[in-house]
């Protein structure tokens, strides 16, 4: 491409430069940058800001930490001091929730997997002014609820693209494994997938909170159903005790998952998961810390107030060995 040379500025231009540059500083000194921190404008050197994430995850479940990551890497970025807290139990992050607002922080981030039980914490948090945005579960009832914005994937969606590749592995009668019942966002996952397999897809509902009880409920199913060839989990650590199930029960079931980790990505290259469908849980973490920082110190509302979607993708044998660095260190 052409490149076109830079004109030098004559004397008498240098000197009004000089000029204004002399009284920028100037201003800059006598109450400009003061301005620009009550604007809280520059990001990491704005005000501070409190930011709370408030989530239905169990005890364990290292698809949080991922979250987690992404929303701390964003907070260090954004000077926010950041608190999480969680729950499995609706009633429980609920308050949880209140517990933030009475905290007096600048915005909350919840997940909405069961969006009944959090409907009145969120109107308080409505009446205390403090915005909310939504990650991971409950796309559909975010707005509804009260929150600007929801990071996450279309559970539909992902579901469908879950069915397509049970169908692409070659299985015909299949389990879906749903280990947190009430949860709306896996129910959504196997009805998706349910759409677009082909063949038969039982749900099979299991104490998630249990892997022993995870690994002797998906065993007997298997025991029991000869025939059945295909597994599908909803979370990164039920797919390695789904093989396990699969193993001790003599069964040749494959096993396709939700979500990623670091074994799971050697899982997939060691060919004992057929494939993962990634919703990318750091980029949700970063995105609702940074999204709640533009909406105060700039009043930014990513996606214009619809879902931002941070999946589904389709991670494989073909592509894991690019994503292995990633996981390994535990953002993806």
């Amino acid at each position: 491409m052409k490149r076109v040379a830079a004109r030098k500025p004559s004397t008498r231009a240098a000197v009004l430069m000089v000029a204004v540059v002399l009284a920028l500083g100037a201003c800059s000194g006598s109450g400009g940058k003061k301005a620009e921190e009550r604007a809280g404008a520059a990001p990491g050197a704005g005000p501070r800001l409190k930011i709370a994430m408030v989530t239905h995850s169990g005890p364990g479940d290292t698809f949080w930490d991922i979250v987690q990551k992404g929303a701390k890497a964003a907070a260090a970025k954004d000077n926010v001091e950041f608190l999480y807290s969680a729950d499995p139990d609706g009633g429980k992050q609920a308050e949880l929730v209140k517990a933030a607002i009475d905290k007096k922080v600048d915005g909350i981030i919840v997940t909405l997997a069961k969006p009944d039980a959090m409907r009145d914490a969120l109107a308080q948090a409505a009446a205390a002014k403090i915005p909310v945005v939504s990650i991971n579960s409950g796309a559909g009832e975010s707005a509804r609820l009260g929150a600007v914005a929801h990071f996450g994937q279309d559970e539909s969606i992902a579901g469908e693209a879950a069915g397509r590749e049970l169908a692409r592995i070659g299985s015909k009668k299949a389990l879906c494994v749903i280990h947190e019942q009430g949860n709306v966002g896996l129910e959504d996952r196997c009805a998706g997938a349910r759409k677009t397999f082909g063949g038969d897809l039982q749900n099979l509902f299991v104490k998630g909170t249990s892997m022993p009880e995870v690994k002797s409920s998906i065993t007997a199913k298997l025991q029991a159903g000869k025939d059945i060839d295909g597994i599908l989990t909803l979370g990164a650590p039920f797919a390695a005790t789904a093989v396990d199930a699969a193993k001790e029960s003599g069964s040749k079931a494959k096993v396709g998952t939700f979500d990623m980790n670091k074994e799971l990505i050697a899982s997939i290259k060691a060919g004992d998961i057929w494939f993962a469908v990634d919703q990318q849980p750091y980029l949700q973490g970063y995105g609702a810390v940074d999204g709640l920082w533009l909406l105060k110190t700039n009043g930014n509302v990513i996606g214009g107030g619809r879902p931002v979607l941070t999946g589904p993708a389709i991670v494989t044998r073909d592509n894991a060995a690019a994503l292995e660095a990633f996981a390994e260190r535990g953002t993806r």
